[in-house]
């Protein structure tokens, strides 16, 4: 390369620029001001546009982005992106600790551990090839995630080549994406300047914010990302320890969290957690928990992995996330099964890092076991849960004039009548589709993604169509005419072409989802694949008698009696062929035998709250892969899935050394073994 030439000039330009960027954004040390950063950058910009032959991806030049996806390309990973057990209290960690002991036949010096916290955002996978940022991609289920190379290309701190040496032709980093605290305040005043929709937490920010098809809109928001594992390593030799693969990744180029400690025994690890814990809310950017691994790799692989996840890691949470605030009134709401509930209108409180103005309070049994009344003081929990709830009511504050919540004696949308049927203690109401809620509720369903799929026909329409008297059951989207959708607010005619061709592509399903789309009780997507296996076509199934239905593994006295007076129901069962005669079609299926499912033998027990699915849901894909679903947690138990709230079940785990798994990587195994959710 001539010294002088535009080659030279260039290549200079983007090693100074990569130098200062990692000054900036790896090291947070700066060494030039904005204004020397940007001439340089125009200065490169320039050169680029009078040789575009000498462009290339890696340059400081293109993190700007490209132009928009129309979707994200899927991506398999190579080696899964595993979850971590969860620890909710200093118990569970002795209880890690000493099966760390346990598994490597004790030993004369406290193990290691690096510690790091655990950031609230987005874990993804970054593929380097020869040094060169190749790919992006997002964890998804662990096994298979989404390409967003064009979006973390824009971020900042992570290098678009790697610096220095000694990093193997194949390298695959991850870490955790996410927006520190001051970029997403600043995010949201821009916002409301230009009277747009506010974010409520900087980890829904860094999620909207990355999973943007046009990446110049990622370019644009403060997202930051530290590194916290190497995944693939081809071609070059791991060191030794955990604290120095993170080490290298620093040497070559990306950033690791400056909070990050090496640390030996049980009490140091207890210390370090209570620091950070200390300190939690004057960090820079959100963290829910910390992360403790066995700092010796050798070791790890030692302790190998058990149900999905790495037996040499844990994840300690902080505590739920709780505030008090004031129970204004109650209102209830009526479900697609017709079920009532009591929903807390609440004076507004920050809790979770959102603001919460309603909470659930499930039914009259709750209601009662907290005695809450309209104007007490209650203590509302927003700790991941998708759902804020009312856990406690603080009776010291109970004014004088608060008033107890009376439950409807007709139904609130369409005033037909209630019961609560023995052994439940929900109240539902018996209008069936007479009640506009449950019809809007189960066309909501019916078009959802895991359903019919029908996208377009969105909450908003179907509130419309309810309204208007246009549709009465599922069957009626098929038959409307065009000029009836054309009616609607906000439905032109691209709009309604594109939604009537959804339409017509939603009726090739499957006999699993029909099943599932037509919201019979207590039936879950798992339950309807369990269903469609076992009897093969609708017409086997539909006629099928009770002890028939029984004979499915999954299928208890209560679903064969909801299933078997949906089939006896003329109503239900002319839906049903009016949705034939509409078009609405799916090919038979061949039983598969009981022997071949995977879990067949094994003992499950399901605690504590899930996001992604009811725990009812779980039970049912559990149940529908061959095991059984057990109440209480035994020395027979295989696994026990816990999510947060988990109480004595998880300590009797604990107690056993029964194998405990998250959310996370339940879905990953679910995933595995093909279920769809």
């Amino acid at each position: 390369m001539v010294e002088g030439s535009p080659e030279h000039e260039v290549a200079k330009l983007r090693e100074q620029l990569d130098d200062w960027n990692y000054q900036y954004y790896v090291l947070d040390a700066p060494r030039v001001p904005d204004a020397e950063y940007d001439r340089c950058m125009r200065q490169l910009q320039a050169l680029e546009q009078a040789h575009p032959q000498l462009v290339t991806p890696d340059s400081p030049s293109q993190r700007v982005g490209g132009a928009p996806l129309g979707e994200f390309r899927q991506v398999q990973h190579e080696l899964p992106m595993l979850s971590l057990d969860n620890a909710f209290s200093s118990q569970e960690m002795e209880s890690f600790y000493r099966r760390l002991e346990e598994r490597l036949g004790g030993s004369a010096e406290p193990l290691e551990f690096a510690c790091e916290p655990k950031l609230d955002g987005i874990a993804v996978s970054l593929l380097y090839r020869e040094g060169r940022l190749e790919q992006g991609a997002t964890r998804g289920d662990g096994r298979t995630g989404e390409d967003i190379t064009l979006n973390v290309r824009t971020i900042a701190s992570i290098p678009l080549r790697l610096r220095g040496s000694g990093y193997p032709p194949r390298l695959e980093v991850r870490g955790e994406i996410y927006m520190p605290r001051a970029g997403f305040d600043q995010l949201n005043a821009d916002a409301r300047a230009r009277d747009e929709k506010t974010f409520v937490n900087p980890r829904n920010a860094a999620a909207g914010s990355l999973r943007q098809l046009d990446p110049r809109v990622t370019a644009q928001r403060p997202l930051q990302m530290c590194c916290y594992s190497v995944g693939l390593f081809e071609g070059g030799q791991l060191p030794p320890r955990h604290s120095d693969v993170l080490d290298c990744l620093h040497t070559w180029g990306l950033r690791i969290n400056s909070e990050s400690r090496v640390v030996r025994g049980i009490e140091a690890c207890d210390a370090y957690y209570e620091e950070l814990a200390a300190r939690r809310d004057s960090l820079p950017y959100d963290i829910d928990g910390v992360v403790f691994k066995v700092n010796d790799l050798a070791l790890q692989a030692r302790l190998g992995f058990v149900s999905r996840a790495p037996r040499w890691a844990i994840a300690r949470k902080f505590p739920a996330q709780e505030e008090m605030t004031r129970l204004l009134a109650v209102d209830f709401q009526v479900g697609r099964t017709g079920v009532i509930t009591p929903v807390a209108r609440l004076e507004p409180v920050f809790v979770g890092g959102v603001t919460v103005s309603n909470a659930t309070l499930h039914n009259a049994d709750e209601v009662a076991r907290l005695d809450v009344r309209i104007g007490d003081t209650v203590i509302v929990r927003r700790a991941g849960d998708v759902i804020p709830k009312v856990v406690s009511v603080v009776h010291e504050k109970r004014p004088d004039d608060t008033r107890p919540i009376v439950f409807p004696e007709a139904c609130p949308v369409c005033g037909s009548a209630v019961e609560r049927e023995p052994g439940e203690a929900a109240l539902r109401c018996l209008g069936g589709l007479v009640c506009q809620a449950q019809q809007k509720a189960a066309l909501k369903h019916f078009v959802s993604r895991r359903a019919l799929d029908i996208d377009g026909l969105g909450d908003k329409l179907v509130e419309q169509l309810v309204d208007n008297g246009l549709v009465h059951t599922v069957a009626d989207i098929y038959t409307l005419p065009r000029e009836q959708w054309l009616t609607l607010e906000r439905m032109g005619d691209k709009s309604v072409d594109k939604l009537l061709a959804a339409i017509e592509e939603s009726k090739a399903t499957t006999l699993p989802r029909f099943i599932y789309a037509l919201g019979i009780r207590e039936v879950g997507e798992a339950t309807a694949a369990s269903l469609a296996s076992h009897f093969g076509s609708w017409e086997a199934l539909s006629s099928a008698s009770e002890e028939a239905l029984l004979a499915v593994p999954d299928v208890g006295p209560v679903v064969a009696d909801h299933l078997r007076q949906f089939f006896d129901s003329a109503d239900s069962m002319a839906v049903v062929r009016a949705l034939r005669e509409a078009g609405v079609h799916w090919p038979d299926l061949e039983r598969e035998p009981a022997a071949a499912l995977p879990l067949s033998g094994q003992t499950w027990v399901v605690t504590g709250k899930l996001d992604s699915l009811d725990r009812n849901a779980a039970k049912d894909y559990l149940r529908s892969l061959g095991a059984k679903v057990a109440g209480s947690v035994s020395a027979n138990t295989d696994t026990v899935v816990a999510g947060p709230g988990a109480g004595s079940k998880l300590d009797r785990a604990t107690e056993l050394g029964v194998t405990v798994i998250d959310e996370s990587a339940f879905l990953m195994i679910l995933a595995e073994y093909g279920v769809r959710l």
